[in-house]
């Protein structure tokens, strides 16, 4: 298995990854399957710009993705967002490379420290980031609609 980061003009591949993220785990995510479906094609070369986006590929196939981003607001923190790793692939130390990836671009920037959200009821990925030293901040919201009968919970991890 390795990691690659993706680059703007792979937004065919970075859509496909992400639709079957949300297709096995609706749940985990913000965004839902079908107003993800419907983005124009520039919205997935723009949102690779945006974001450095990773994936796990065990040749030939990609089975897990992740994304990040410095604050716009405080450029002294990263987040990680998107985590996904495909069901055959967990177990496997996927979900720790993708991670541990994000943790390295992360600390090539001036991020301080790296936070993400996650939804409170999975415990297999509150597990993996407990593991990895990510700590809860005490921050905690529903998802959005359709799914706001879930909560996330933020997490962050001392980079320096």
């Amino acid at each position: 298995m390795k990691i690659a980061r993706l680059h703007p003009h792979e937004g065919p591949r970075f859509r496909t990854i992400r639709l079957r993220a949300l297709r096995d785990a609706p749940d985990a995510f913000g965004s839902t399957y079908t107003e993800t479906a419907a983005r124009p094609p520039e919205v997935w070369t723009a949102q690779l710009e945006a974001l450095a986006t990773f994936v796990a590929v065990d040749p030939p196939h990609d089975v897990g993705l992740v994304r990040a981003s410095l604050d716009p607001d405080d450029p002294q923190t990263a987040w990680l967002y998107s985590m996904w790793v495909q069901p055959s692939a967990r177990g496997r130390g996927v979900g720790q490379a993708l991670i541990e990836t994000v943790i390295d671009w992360a600390g090539g920037t001036n991020a301080t420290c790296l936070k993400l959200e996650v939804v409170v009821e999975s415990d297999s990925a509150n597990r993996l980031y407990a593991r990895l030293g990510f700590r809860p901040t005490g921050r905690e919201q529903p998802l959005p609609p359709p799914r706001e009968h879930l909560r996330e919970h933020e997490l962050q991890l001392r980079l320096r």
